[in-house]
């Protein structure tokens, strides 16, 4: 509870069990209830995740954004926090953020990464295709975007109820940036942060997700990414189901909207 107002933590993992420990231990004291949607991993993340206090949902959908859709749906929260679970994120910052926040009136910030603290944290290869991406968005939708494709936000509930999103897999994270920012004005900004390296192997494709990536955000300002989806993906690839589900991931009425 941050001053009247509960806190929802949302980390989507796919096989992140060197990281998740880490991640969920450095969850302050405010946050009222951690969500991680776990991708069916085979490495003991959701067992993980459980021992260090999280509600673990399994999305058997695959897709990155469609994760966070069910975490967002499920969580409870009247302010949403998104992280990743391999400890690249510092969920230490909440107080300060939620400060931010409030103080400003906002309906939604961002996290921004850059410029980076630790050179080392990323990539070069990784570095230059965020910036690439950030510099085409804040072209084509004429805003100032310093990181697009940060993986940590804030948003209160009723921001995510208003904003209606498409994507299900990476660029997700572009398009709910770029749609708080047509929808909200001036009440979504970025706040920066101190990105880490992360912990465990990354599941990204970075040339092929990054084409996605500016496709997808010339879709979005011809304002084609629902019927280009509809014809490509109408429904999320699917995961093979385990023998044992704790818990499939729906959308329950009362959770919030349903994307």
């Amino acid at each position: 509870m941050f001053k009247g107002h509960s806190v929802s933590v949302v980390i989507p993992t796919w096989n992140e069990a060197r990281g998740i420990a880490y991640t969920l231990r450095t969850v302050p004291s405010l946050v009222d209830e951690v969500v991680v949607v776990d991708a069916s991993s085979t490495d003991g993340t959701a067992d993980i995740a459980r021992q260090n206090g999280a509600t673990v949902v399994t999305e058997l959908r695959r897709g990155y954004g469609r994760a966070f859709k069910t975490g967002f749906n499920t969580a409870k929260g009247d302010f949403l926090v998104s992280a990743d679970g391999d400890g690249t994120y510092p969920l230490g910052v909440l107080p300060d953020l939620l400060e931010h926040v409030l103080a400003k009136g906002l309906m939604f910030t961002s996290c921004a990464r850059f410029p980076l603290v630790d050179p080392g944290a990323m990539r070069p290869r990784n570095k230059f295709g965020n910036r690439v991406i950030s510099a085409a968005a804040s072209l084509v939708f004429l805003r100032d975007f310093n990181d697009v494709l940060s993986g940590m936000w804030a948003m209160r509930r009723e921001a995510w109820v208003q904003l209606d999103l498409v994507s299900d897999s990476w660029n997700f994270s572009e398009e709910i940036k770029i749609r708080a920012a047509e929808q909200f004005g001036a009440l979504a900004t970025e706040f920066p942060i101190r990105y880490a390296e992360r912990l465990g192997e990354t599941k990204l494709a970075p040339f092929r997700v990054g084409i996605e990536n500016l496709i997808w955000l010339g879709l979005m300002r011809a304002n084609l990414e629902r019927q280009v989806k509809a014809l490509v993906r109408p429904k999320p690839k699917k995961f093979d189901q385990p023998d044992a589900v704790s818990q499939v991931a729906s959308q329950p009425d009362d959770a919030g909207p349903v994307h």
